[in-house]
């Protein structure tokens, strides 16, 4: 995962009724006995707002393998997709996929004189080596009666409210830095947090932007870095500020 430097603005309450900004807040730059649903700490009071960016690549993979047979009996068309369905199993199996990653299904059907029967595997891998090895081997001892398509590269709950977290955490730990560098620079302190808000959370992936080459064929380490998801978080945090404790003389 990688982080982006924190935009961060500070504004500082002075003790009159007065309340001063910074000048780069969207917000008034002065305003006078303002109303505020912030809580207070006597007037003494520190704002500032943290920013975080991480990214995290997909966790988990998708591969569906599909075969299909045309024949003039039930019996003939269900032998010939199911040896070639049992072979793929086997693959898994040999590669120690557990079963509970694996779904099957199949469809019959007639047209004119003939049966057609699909079966479709589809297989949700979390080691992407192990992926390929699969894929590889299919393609290379089953015949075109086999289809491997691409992976569908996606992020498990797990992942996405992981890094969500982390976003979060990270920019309140980048306001809480600038607070102590602000309070530090008048001769102050930082005390008890008085309000901790997430105020935007946003999450995007380099595919959503990148939609005009969808049609190329993509390598599987682009589709996975196009398949990555960003997530920024914005905080606003408040402190009380406090005098700095004089150091005690020595004896």
């Amino acid at each position: 995962m990688a982080s982006s430097p924190a935009r961060v603005f500070a504004a500082l309450l002075p003790t009159s009724d007065s309340i001063f900004r910074d000048e780069n807040e969207r917000s008034l730059v002065r305003t006078l006995q303002q109303p505020t649903h912030e809580p207070q700490a006597s007037g003494r009071e520190v704002q500032v707002t943290g920013s975080s960016e991480l990214s995290c690549p997909p966790d988990k993979a998708t591969l569906h393998i599909s075969v299909s047979s045309s024949k003039d009996s039930v019996n003939d068309v269900t032998n010939s997709v199911s040896r070639r369905l049992e072979y793929i199993l086997q693959a898994l199996r040999q590669h120690e996929v557990k079963e509970e990653s694996t779904t099957v299904t199949k469809v019959l059907r007639r047209d004119d004189n003939a049966y057609y029967m699909e079966a479709e595997v589809s297989v949700v891998f979390t080691d992407f080596n192990k992926m390929q090895s699969v894929s590889n081997v299919l393609v290379e001892k089953l015949d075109k009666t086999v289809t491997v398509g691409s992976p569908q590269f996606s992020h498990s709950t797990e992942c996405l409210n992981k890094l969500r977290r982390q976003a979060c955490l990270m920019a309140v730990e980048n306001a809480c830095s600038k607070a102590r560098g602000v309070c530090s620079l008048l001769g102050q302190a930082v005390g008890r947090p008085l309000l901790v808000k997430e105020e935007e959370c946003r999450e995007w992936t380099s595919q959503s932007e990148e939609a005009a080459v969808k049609s190329l064929q993509l390598s599987t380490q682009e589709t996975i870095r196009r398949a990555t998801v960003f997530m920024s978080s914005h905080v606003f945090v408040s402190f009380e500020i406090r005098p700095k404790e004089r150091a005690r003389k020595k004896h």
